[in-house]
Order: structure tokens, then C-alpha cells, then sequence
């Protein structure tokens, strides 16, 4: 722990406590979202999202599948090339804030997948993958 997950359902109620007694603070609508576990407590998880919203969550509504957000910190887009190299042809520009399939990392760049699209983008420009995490 730390480590990252994803939002397995929708809509997922993230609450203030360890518990179903504690009220709901967030609602999440949207499957597949990267989640950061920072804490837990029996079957209960302390999680945050990229824009820092946090709270507890039930382990079953989060999936071990890895998702990522594009760069949400960034005012530009970010290459999505065909292979991981700066030298390589940029096949996309993904905007900020757009939700990304991890399919591997290898510490500096990650195969992701966007609908039709997939392709590399370097491991720093994702929210979801540590750096230098290998996946």
C-alpha cells in the first residue's frame, strides 16, 4: 500500500467512514475510474481519485484492473505514439482527463487503450501508474 485499483460498478457510494453506518460523501457514476487505496480497514478502503476527492469505499466495488487518467495536471495534450520512443510517430493527442486502459508498464512508458486506439504514452503522463512502476 499504497497501490492502485479501479472502480469495478457504478453508481459507488464513497462515504466518510469505514462503514455502511457512516453517511455518503461522493457518489462515483463512472466504471473503470483509477482509484489510489491509501488505507484499510476490514473490508473497507480509503481511496482517492486524481482530483483528490477521498473517502471509503467497499473492496467489492473496486476491480484490480488498472485504468489511468492522461495527464489531469497538464494544459496540453499528450502524445499517444506507436511505439515507446520519442522518435516515434505520434498516432493521437489525448486531452487531459481522459480515462485510459493500462494494458503494461515497464517503468518508463505504458501500452494503454482508448476505445479503438491503442498505443504508448510515457509512464510520467498518467495518473495510475507510479513512476517507474512495472505492470
Amino acid at each position: 500500500m499504497p497501490r492502485f485499483v479501479s472502480l469495478k460498478v457504478s453508481p459507488a457510494n464513497l462515504r466518510i467512514g469505514p462503514g455502511v453506518d457512516y453517511s455518503v460523501e461522493w457518489v462515483f457514476m463512472r466504471p473503470g475510474i483509477p482509484l489510489e487505496i491509501y488505507q484499510q480497514y476490514g473490508n473497507w478502503r480509503r481511496v482517492r481519485d486524481w482530483t483528490g476527492t477521498n473517502g471509503w469505499i467497499d473492496v467489492a466495488l473496486l476491480s484490480a484492473r488498472r485504468t489511468a487518467v492522461v495527464a489531469p495536471w497538464s494544459k496540453g495534450n499528450v502524445a499517444l505514439r506507436k511505439k515507446p520512443t520519442l522518435d516515434s510517430p505520434v498516432t493521437s493527442w489525448l486531452e487531459p482527463d481522459v480515462g485510459v486502459k493500462l494494458r503494461r508498464c515497464d517503468g518508463q512508458w505504458c501500452r494503454v487503450a482508448l476505445k479503438s486506439m491503442s498505443g504508448f504514452v510515457k509512464q510520467i503522463d498518467l495518473w495510475g501508474a507510479y513512476p517507474g512502476e512495472v505492470l
